[in-house]
């Protein structure tokens, strides 16, 4: 397989933007829009140059690229310290439970509150696969190569990580939970809400949002059904997520009710798991399917290969693995299994 994930450049914006085009909408990381993109390109690149290990609010981009044809097939983001720019809410499902002794009854409500709870911690976002290339494992490598590029520049990262999650959008485009909620008080669309706000930041849900509790019971059940809920398309990224240690904590978007999966950042497996080893020898036959990384920053890149690991803390890889990583034989690699 002769993909391999890398920093993302500049001169990738074209592509990125031919699949934002494929996301179906509600993909507020990846809108089809080329300034919105190259601005989040431009940032990622003063992220990559900056190489003080300091906690601050910096966005990350990584590109799968086919390593043959030099075109990319697949994206992600990861964002150091959300909440900074402007505030980061969600939605939290709480349980009120009311006992009345005249009636000798226990009442309990389900109600929606606006919170910025998960501000400042990290999160992981912004996955999209091209269509053709969901099959391999790809998605897999894309996901996973995330949390290697964590470890390996751990002090930029916060102790709790997130990854929201696109909740349920119908055949036309619309979101039934913005449709019985927030949409009430905006007087626009889901769609042109969610556009504004990759575009622009959600400090008009700041500014127009009701502060006050929202009562699910009132609400029609077509939004009920769907909080907390992930898009079809994305139950397989909600697995991956929970085999990554991330559990659901109530937490949902504002915008489609949608899950924030969230997870200590050293419990999760592929960070927990992952370890660094001096390169020595390139030509392993049946060693451990693993995924590999190596490169700081800008040079970061991460593959599939085989993998042994010896008593003396050296890691020896196949050759094909080693080409796709441009390494040689005493560079530090890391990697985590399969």
């Amino acid at each position: 397989m002769s993909f391999r994930l890398r920093a993302a450049r500049l001169a990738d914006l074209e592509h990125l933007y031919e699949m934002a085009k494929l996301t179906g909408g509600g993909f507020t990381n990846l809108p089809a829009d080329r300034k919105a993109l190259g601005s989040k390109l431009e940032r990622a690149a003063e992220a990559f140059a900056n190489t003080d290990d300091e906690w601050i609010d910096e966005q990350f981009v990584l590109v799968l690229e086919d390593t043959k044809t030099r075109m990319v097939r697949g994206t992600s983001q990861l964002m150091t310290k959300v909440g900074q720019q402007w505030p980061f809410y969600s939605y939290r499902l709480n349980t009120l439970t009311q006992y009345s002794a005249e009636l000798d009854r226990t009442v309990r409500t389900e109600m929606l509150n606006l919170v910025t709870d998960l501000e400042a911690s990290s999160e992981v976002g912004g996955l999209f696969l091209h269509p053709n290339e969901r099959a391999g494992g790809l998605g897999l490598l894309l996901a996973r190569s995330r949390y290697l590029f964590i470890a390996m520049h751990r002090s930029r990262f916060a102790d709790r990580i997130l990854a929201e999650l696109r909740g349920i959008i119908d055949e036309r485009g619309d979101s039934p939970f913005w449709d019985n909620v927030a949409g009430r008080f905006f007087g626009m669309s889901f769609n042109e809400a969610d556009y504004f706000n990759a575009i622009n930041g959600n400090q008009f849900i700041a500014d127009l949002m009701p502060k006050y509790p929202v009562y699910v019971a009132m609400l029609d059940e077509s939004a009920r059904k769907v909080i907390g809920v992930p898009h079809l398309s994305g139950r397989a990224a909600m697995r991956m997520l929970e085999n990554e240690g991330f559990n659901y904590e109530g937490y949902v978007d504002i915008f489609d009710g949608g899950p924030s999966m969230i997870a200590r950042t050293d419990d999760v497996t592929s960070v927990k798991n992952s370890s660094s080893a001096k390169l020595k020898g390139m030509n392993v036959g049946e060693g451990e399917r693993a995924i590999l990384a190596t490169g700081r920053l800008a040079d970061f890149r991460a593959c599939y290969g085989a993998r042994v690991l010896d008593e003396e803390g050296s890691i020896a890889i196949d050759s094909q693995a080693a080409d796709i990583l441009d390494v040689s034989e005493g560079d530090t690699v890391w990697s985590v299994a399969r």
